[in-house]
């Protein structure tokens, strides 16, 4: 057993987050955990890793265990550079290393300070950095926020692979199928263990309700037909009546299984003409860079569209150009006069955060006209779980997930007839989504919507916009699993390619590194340390000559030269360590 909670009792405020919790975790286990926004699995996963104390309770931790935690907000060094974090975060791991657990994350330039850098890019440093640590536990909260698709699909694989334990929030469902064996649900306070994955535990969470409604249904029965004999005028006369109304005090004051409160959206959408959002040639490039090129495209009444691709590629501004946020270098955006445009974006930091949540609902819409009659914005947001005590609170004081379910009833109460919606999966629980998503399967209008949820673009979307290096969108028809197979895989190295054989001679060739690449695996390291150990000591050296330009120029080639063997080498070793991990995947009888 790695770590065991035992009895934990935690409030906040006056709310009651865990009551009277245990949880434990063994060697080789993987458990997600689950549970509505505000529930308190943060606070758990903190009270775990010990960087809270519970209120009451004892946390039993192996000695010695050691454990990475990535948090919800990860703590940082803003006089740091991106490579300074990592030295601090990963004393161990060597420089080659840190560079290559970046790049993998999407981060590219590590020399710029940490406080230039947007909050999904921070999060990326901090999973980067608790991924190069040496740990026996891994405690990851919303570990694929802010990665793209690719990137969740590369996290995927190695936490399948890693042999320690494992405790996550993720709202990525396809990643709970596929990487955990235990799901732990916290619900209004308590814990529910289930074995299995995700799909096992909807199963199981099913059942455990129905007998709980069932226990219920035979509870009132009983408490019926005792009712009557005490209405008859019984009396504890005898010992058997006596404890006959002992039993009917006990059952008559046991709880009932309380209804689970489930967020209700509303139809508001105004009438779309024929005329939607049209982009007509539009090209628009950010400091020399191309981010779309000559793209055109009218959305449909009904379109349901899906936009994907790597981190900082254009997917944002593509939503941008369609929004009419972001003006294009070239070509024109032709818009509606009936349109109106419904624009959820990543960052809730434009929330007013000083502000009372009904007052700032409120100024946007007081009252509005649905199908279903006319809500009043109290009303509304007690449809989206807001309790009248969150509502006359601070929107600063919201937890991220119902910051992110105050923004999109904000944008609701508009009424829009074209959504268009920037990573929206981002902080809501999956009970949350599954809503969401059968609303975005009831909307009259169209959406667009820039996702790395696998399982949320397999739902909502019709199409798939892929968008590329250079600005190159790339429509294809169908969900998130059809563009998948249809895409171009990662091109495979020569000594990674199968050697084609006969039909009917389909069994795997064992992968093995040859002598040469075993001998360079081996000494890659030295090698890249040695490199990075002259490139320091050319840049000591031309601190010392600055006023010598010709010996400056000189140690400036020689420097351009030693990167460049750098960065060969840094290539060849990301390649050989892919290979490795492949080969001891193999041997363990792990798919790869």
């Amino acid at each position: 057993m790695l770590i065991a909670a035992e009895h934990v009792y935690q409030n906040y405020g006056r709310k009651e987050l865990i009551k009277d919790g245990s949880f434990y975790l063994n060697d080789g286990e993987k458990v997600g955990l689950i549970g509505v926004n505000g529930a308190g699995k943060s606070t758990l996963l903190r009270i775990l890793a010990g960087q809270e104390e519970p209120d009451q309770g004892e946390i039993f931790r192996q000695p010695g265990l050691r454990i990475g935690f990535l948090a919800q907000n990860p703590p940082y060094d803003p006089s740091l550079t991106v490579m300074e974090e990592m030295e601090r975060q990963a004393p161990d791991a060597a420089d080659y290393q840190r560079r290559s657990m970046l790049f993998r994350l999407g981060i590219e330039t590590v020399e710029q300070k940490m406080q230039t850098l947007s909050g999904g890019q921070r999060k990326r440093v901090a999973l980067a950095a608790v991924l190069l640590q040496e740990n026996d536990l891994l405690i990851l909260d919303e570990p694929t926020n802010h990665l793209d698709s690719f990137m969740v699909e590369w996290l995927e694989g190695y936490l399948k692979d890693f042999t320690g334990g494992l405790i996550l929030i993720t709202h990525d469902r396809y990643f709970l199928e596929n990487v955990t064996n235990r799901i732990v649900e916290l619900d209004r306070g308590t814990l529910y263990p289930y074995a299995g994955n995700y799909e096992t535990f909807l199963t199981l969470k099913a059942q455990r309700e129905e007998m709980a409604w069932a226990t219920e249904r035979k509870r009132q029965a009983i408490l019926k037909k005792e009712l009557a004999w005490v209405m008859r005028g019984a009396r504890a006369r005898s010992t058997k009546a006596k404890g006959r109304l002992e039993r009917y005090e006990e059952l008559k004051n046991r709880q009932a299984p309380q209804q689970k409160e489930v967020m209700q959206t509303f139809s508001a959408a105004s009438r779309l003409g024929k005329k939607t959002v049209a982009l007509e040639d539009v090209s628009k490039a950010y400091d020399g860079h191309v981010v779309v090129n000559h793209f055109s495209y009218r959305v449909g009444r009904e379109d349901r569209i899906g936009i994907v691709g790597k981190n900082g590629v254009g997917k944002s501004t593509l939503l941008g150009l369609f929004a009419g946020q972001v003006t294009p270098d070239s070509g024109q955006v032709e818009r509606g006069e009936t349109v109106r445009i419904g624009y959820f974006t990543q960052e809730s930091h434009q929330l007013p955060m000083q502000e009372r949540v009904i007052d700032y609902l409120r100024d946007i819409n007081d009252r509005i006209e649905t199908k279903e009659g006319t809500f009043t914005a109290s009303q509304l947001l007690e449809r989206f779980l807001f309790t009248p005590e969150l509502q006359y609170g601070h929107i600063g004081d919201l937890s991220g997930g119902e910051k992110r379910r105050l923004t999109l009833l904000s944008i609701l109460i508009q009424a829009p007839n074209i959504l268009l919606l920037d990573e929206p999966t981002n902080d809501l629980d999956v009970e949350t989504l599954s809503i969401l998503e059968d609303y975005l399967d009831a909307f009259p209008g169209a959406v667009l919507a820039v996702s790395h949820d696998r399982y949320f673009l397999d739902k909502m979307a019709s199409f798939i916009f892929e968008v590329a290096e250079g600005g190159i969108v790339t429509p294809y028809v169908g969900n998130y699993s059809d563009y998948r197979e249809k895409v171009p895989q990662k091109v495979v190295e020569p000594s990674e390619k199968e050697e084609k054989k006969p039909e009917g001679h389909r069994r795997e060739r064992a992968l093995k590194f040859t002598y040469k690449e075993q001998r360079e695996y081996n000494c890659i390291g030295e090698e890249i340390e040695g490199l990075e150990g002259k490139i320091a000591a050319l840049e000591d050296e031309m601190a010392t000559c600055q006023s010598d330009y010709v010996a400056l120029e000189e140690l400036s080639a020689q420097k351009e030269a030693l990167e460049t063997q750098l960065q060969e080498k840094m290539d060849r070793w990301v390649y050989l360590e892919e290979l490795a991990e492949k080969i001891a995947a193999q041997k363990r009888g792990t798919k790869v």
